[in-house]
């Protein structure tokens, strides 16, 4: 009969594997500089469905006429000044929204001139000039792998040595990002396959364990009352007390199944590698799995799962979703700390 010394080792067993096998992504060494994302008003656009007169058309020529000579003399606020006015004018013109998004990608100031871009193509999804100039704003952002879309995009619209030479800077970093998520992808399904086998074997693990407990009578009447010794399948499938990474739909769907068989909150946390407020708060999530140890911490990268997070609606991050039963019975947005340990103590107590 087992003295309960196979339970620990079974448990550090896996404890330790689940460690070792912890993908930790390397940073992609990418060339080129990239500006700081301009957070001006948005600028001024017009309504293209109204009617336009043939005068109102001749004077946003004259005003666009300004802007390209003032732009050819390093005076591009007066240019964009210029380019509104015109604009006004006439809102139906796709080139004039493009004129002043390239004046807006000499400011250094790529999210005005992406909104500018979008708002051509709007107009006129076949113009070069607005794929082309909003490749470049991209490029500034260091969003290479849309950047190098929307150049080949205007390149096989309207091909010019401008073009060509932006893309040679482009494509070598956007080749780089593409490999780099391949390769972590291709580690992540490497590791979803050992976890799978892994809760196989932890699965038939805590049957035993259960059963030997029970057969010896060493279980407490508070772990005869807890669903997860008569679903050790569950329970095999969560880890009370650690925050729970997730990397696929499938891993997600398997938390909640596993959190409602054994009657638990659930709590999501979207994040992003890149969220100055997710970093601030990850501590924090990290620190409440301890404290709540029967309540199934669960993470996602947005940027890694795009389609969990559209199916949750998720617009921002950090956001915090709590779950009973599959179901969603609240939210937190943003790092708030009060309200989620708040919210936190409020559902975990009626676990």
């Amino acid at each position: 009969m087992s003295d309960g010394s196979d339970d620990v080792m079974a448990d550090q067993g896996t404890e330790a594997d689940d460690i070792d096998d912890e993908i930790v992504e390397s940073d992609v060494e990418l060339d080129g500089e990239v500006v700081e994302p301009d957070n001006d008003p948005p600028q001024k656009m017009g309504d293209p469905s109204v009617e336009i007169s043939e005068e109102n058309q001749e004077t946003a020529q004259t005003y666009k006429a300004k802007a390209l000579h003032a732009i050819s003399e390093g005076e591009l606020n007066e240019a964009i000044d210029h380019l509104t006015e015109a604009i006004m004018l006439n809102p139906s013109s796709a080139i004039l929204y493009a004129t002043r998004a390239h004046a807006f990608v000499k400011m250094n100031k790529p999210n005005a001139a992406i909104r500018d871009a979008d708002q051509a193509l709007k107009i006129n999804s076949d113009l070069a000039k607005g794929y082309k100039y909003r490749g470049m704003a991209r490029a500034t952002l260091g969003q290479w792998e849309e950047a190098a879309n929307d150049l080949h995009i205007a390149s096989k619209l309207d091909y010019d040595d401008e073009i060509y030479s932006i893309l040679k800077k482009v494509e070598p970093n956007a080749h780089k990002l593409k490999e780099h998520q391949r390769k972590y992808e291709r580690l992540r399904k490497e590791r979803e396959l050992r976890k799978a086998e892994r809760l196989r074997q932890r699965r038939r693990a805590e049957a035993k364990a259960a059963y030997e407990r029970e057969k010896r009578g060493e279980t407490s009447q508070s772990n005869a009352s807890d669903p997860g010794l008569h679903d050790p399948d569950s329970l095999a499938a969560l880890k009370d007390g650690t925050v729970l990474s997730i990397h696929s739909s499938s891993e997600l769907e398997t938390k909640f199944n596993a959190a409602s068989n054994l009657s638990r909150l659930a709590v999501l946390y979207f994040t992003a590698t890149w969220c100055g407020p997710c970093r601030f708060i990850a501590p924090l999530f990290s620190s409440l799995a301890g404290k709540y140890p029967k309540v199934v911490f669960l993470k996602v990268d947005i940027d890694e799962l795009g389609p969990v997070a559209q199916r949750w609606d998720v617009n921002s991050v950090p956001t915090f979703f709590f779950i009973r039963n599959g179901k969603q019975i609240d939210k937190v947005l943003g790092a708030d700390k009060n309200e989620l340990e708040k919210k936190l103590a409020l559902y975990a107590g009626k676990s």
